[in-house]
């Protein structure tokens, strides 16, 4: 039975991914099946490829769209989707298919439930000794990925395995008084440091993860990285 008294908004910052965003709004259409009533909130940030023309061609698959006329960057366009957002709960889905929504029904039940505020799925959770089927590249993310997340720990007093995971599931609550600032990829850690100093906990579930290839549109790189244990420490020494 479809619960509609239970609304879940999917944020999608999307920049030129022709190749993947119509795959995954038609994923994104059939996890109605699940029982919820999702709103699919889209950001076009300043895109130059079709991704642009295919969201225009396909509005019968999203809610909303917000176009940025430039690029301005991960958070910023996540900001931008919850300024508009409706939902109870909330979910952050990158438009690249590295992350699949059929994982949501996990992710949202502890929320839904009221075991848990705040959601992470891990990309680590039950993967141990799968890092040797890697490309190096993947592997070179992977470890980064570890030592970023220990990292965070230390500095955030939390036992995360996966702290720059994509999906991140939360009361809207919860996210909307963050005061959230960071409009690149540095919004990740902003969040988890700043969840960490409110001393909120974190539920991790173990999720699928299929990582592409720079040469495939993969756009986070070793800057991000820098940023993220800069961000780390400059909102634990500056807290709101």
């Amino acid at each position: 039975m479809e619960n509609k008294s239970i609304v879940i908004s999917i944020i999608v910052p999307v920049y030129n991914e022709e190749k993947t965003i119509l795959d995954l709004l038609k994923k994104l259409s059939d996890i109605r099946k699940f029982g919820y009533l999702f709103e699919t909130v889209v950001i076009n940030d300043g895109s130059t490829d079709d991704s642009g023309r295919i969201l225009n061609e396909n509005k019968n698959l999203y809610d909303k769209l917000i176009v940025n006329e430039t690029n301005r960057g991960k958070g910023y366009s996540v900001k931008k989707g919850l300024e508009i957002s409706v939902g109870k709960y909330i979910i952050f889905q990158d438009a690249d298919l590295e992350y699949d929504p059929k994982e949501y029904q996990k992710l949202i039940k502890p929320i839904i439930d009221g075991s848990y505020k705040v959601v992470y799925g891990s990309r680590v959770l039950g993967r141990k000794g799968k890092i040797i089927k890697h490309s190096l590249a993947v592997k070179f993310r992977i470890i980064t990925n570890y030592f970023l997340t220990k990292y965070s720990n230390i500095l955030n007093n939390q036992s995360l395995t996966d702290a720059h995971t994509c999906y991140k599931v939360f009361d809207y609550n919860i996210i909307k008084n963050l005061n959230l600032t960071e409009e690149d990829f540095a919004f990740c850690p902003e969040v988890t440091t700043k969840l960490g100093n409110k001393s909120f906990k974190i539920l991790e579930v173990p999720i699928s993860y299929k990582g592409r290839t720079y040469k495939q549109g993969k756009k986070i790189g070793i800057y991000d990285g820098l940023r993220a244990l800069f961000v780390i420490l400059k909102y634990k020494l500056f807290k709101d």
